[in-house]
């Protein structure tokens, strides 16, 4: 695998990142948290997602103190909540976003979910940011295809740059139409929760094709979700240890074989699910 994902207008940004959920909100963790997020820059994971509703900012602060000093090599991400995604709230809220990162620039800012403000509404605000040079890129979150097709419909919707969705070997539901619609609109698919928060069950096939490999079972699940060249995977680690194995499923290449076994533990999509959200 390359290890970067192309977006479009044709920026390479890592295909493997970091996720901050539920990071920088207790005090007892910091350090660790923070060494960790600094380890995983350093060996490559450059693209850091956090969201305001993370912490209700506390994530956000968390991650201006432990980016400090490595900001110009980071592709940093955040995310607005809906209810602020109006035209005009959506540019009060990154203002209050990019005070707490400590920085002058969102490299891509994403709306969170589907709420009651016109899409319309919502791209004009984040247009504007654009122009105003807040933020270099923007997308969405949690949009299933027929949201997709909606967005694209709305002036300006393509410019779009990432969906964001849950999605890993438990949560394959994407696979039936919006994947395929998000590689051939050439918009890259950002993996939340690429190991469901750790619960995925990793005895049996995973522990089996991880063997294998001489990987963890939670390695092998992140090399599978890596294996498309238009997906985006965001593990969180709050320790180093976990970090550096993180970094380690870039060096996995799975085989027919293993696919094959995969699928067979987690079977693909056999209909349309609502996509499914944490």
């Amino acid at each position: 695998m390359s290890g970067k994902v192309v977006l479009p207008g044709g920026e390479k940004v890592p295909a493997l990142g970091i996720g901050t959920w539920m990071m920088g909100e207790r005090s007892s963790a910091r350090k660790d948290e923070i060494e960790s997020v600094r380890l995983g820059v350093e060996l490559g994971m450059t693209l850091v997602d956090t969201a305001e509703m993370y912490g209700d900012g506390a994530c956000e602060s968390f991650l201006g103190e432990a980016l400090a000093g490595l900001r110009d090599k980071v592709f940093l991400v955040s995310k607005v909540y809906p209810q602020n995604a109006s035209r005009a709230g959506v540019v009060a809220a990154c203002e209050r976003s990019l005070k707490r990162l400590k920085t002058e620039q969102i490299d891509l800012y994403l709306l969170h979910w589907r709420g009651g403000v016109p899409l319309a509404e919502t791209i004009i605000g984040f247009e504007h940011l654009k122009t105003a040079g807040k933020i270099r890129h923007w997308g969405v979150s949690n949009f299933d295809t027929d949201d997709m097709n909606e967005l694209y419909q709305t002036p300006g919707g393509e410019s779009c740059a990432v969906n964001q969705v849950l999605y890993n070997l438990t949560r394959r539901g994407p696979e039936w139409d919006l994947l395929p619609w998000l590689e051939e609109h050439e918009v890259p698919l950002m993996a939340y929760s690429p190991i469901e928060q750790g619960r995925i069950k990793t005895a049996g096939v995973l522990s089996d094709i991880a063997a294998k490999h001489n990987a963890k079972p939670f390695q092998i699940a992140l090399a599978w979700a890596l294996r498309s060249p238009n997906n985006i995977v965001i593990p969180k680690a709050s320790r180093p240890v976990h970090m550096r194995e993180n970094a380690g499923a870039r060096d996995i290449a799975l085989d027919a074989d293993d696919f094959a076994a995969l699928d067979a533990a987690f079977p693909p999509p056999g209909r349309k699910r609502s996509l499914e959200m944490l």
